[in-house]
């Protein structure tokens, strides 16, 4: 399934950034991206996200991103890399993680794919900068709730 979890989000390459979006080819941001994978491999999504700021619970510091990650993918060790991993970012030391992408390829030449904001979806290198803000990894379940 992995491989079609990648490719699903490699579809996604091109799409503009746009807040709180999911439709591929018009707009979407990083959780976007992942519903929209979800929907292609899936069906359905397991639940509505509420609307959210571009702070994503940061004043309130309430891990609403790893929260939902926890409800509907399935945890596993930060190191335990494998492609069409959901990478859950935390951008800056003490704030909530509110950046998620799906790695694309591992390895010395490791990319994820992720909505990147004021840009597009794109398929990034996981450098050291990236790899140092991961908080948490996950994979898709095999079969929809």
């Amino acid at each position: 399934m992995s491989a079609q979890i990648v490719n699903a989000a490699r579809s996604w390459i091109g799409t503009p950034y746009q807040h709180q979006a999911s439709v591929k080819g018009a707009g979407t941001d990083c959780l976007g991206l992942l519903r929209g994978v979800w929907r292609e491999v899936l069906g359905g999504e397991p639940e509505v996200p509420p609307a959210y700021s571009m702070d994503w619970s940061e004043p309130a510091r309430i891990e609403a991103l790893w929260a939902a990650a926890k409800r509907h993918l399935h945890p596993k060790g930060l190191h335990d890399e494998a492609a069409g991993d959901v990478l859950l970012f935390r951008m800056r030391d003490g704030a909530v993680a509110k950046h998620l992408g799906i790695a694309g390829c591992i390895g010395p030449d490791a990319t994820f794919i992720h909505a990147y904001s004021g840009h597009a979806v794109v398929e990034s290198p996981l450098s050291t900068p990236w790899r140092r803000r991961i908080v948490a990894r996950f994979t898709f379940p095999e079969e929809r709730k």
